[in-house]
């Protein structure tokens, strides 16, 4: 299939006391059950910051400090093109809320490879670990 424009979309690796937050897809989603950094689609006239504050207090109902930008990787699925725009985060501490997702954790980063990953956010975490941590 000819796969469109990229969807541009951002996502969170949101950090706290030496731990990676990671999100399960819902059920009733694409890739529903893998594992995924969480985010949402950039809107038109939003930056990828703004769009990033404005996905995590929906998602999971906490505010977020950007504290580092990674660079965007892009992912071609059969019916659609993922391009990725990650940063790192911190958190105000508050208790996080699963939203839409089915399950929410808190790894360390090691242990981040042992989940069953949406391929869009693989590369993701491989430059987080290798390049960034």
């Amino acid at each position: 299939m000819n796969n469109p424009s990229p969807i541009h979309v951002s996502c969170a690796i949101i950090e706290c006391n030496g731990q990676v937050l990671a999100a399960q897809r819902g059920q009733h989603t694409s890739n529903a059950g893998k594992w995924e950094f969480p985010g949402g689609k950039i809107e038109k006239g939003e930056t990828s910051e703004t769009c990033l504050r404005r996905e995590i207090l929906e998602e999971l109902a906490i505010g977020i400090t950007i504290t580092a930008s990674l660079p965007a990787f892009t992912h071609h699925y059969p019916d659609r093109t993922i391009c990725l725009h990650p940063f790192v985060c911190s958190y105000n501490g508050a208790p996080v809320i699963a939203g839409e997702h089915q399950k929410i954790v808190w790894l360390a980063p090691e242990e981040i490879p042992k989940l069953n990953w949406s391929e869009a956010d693989i590369k993701v975490w491989e430059y987080y670990l290798q390049e960034y941590l």
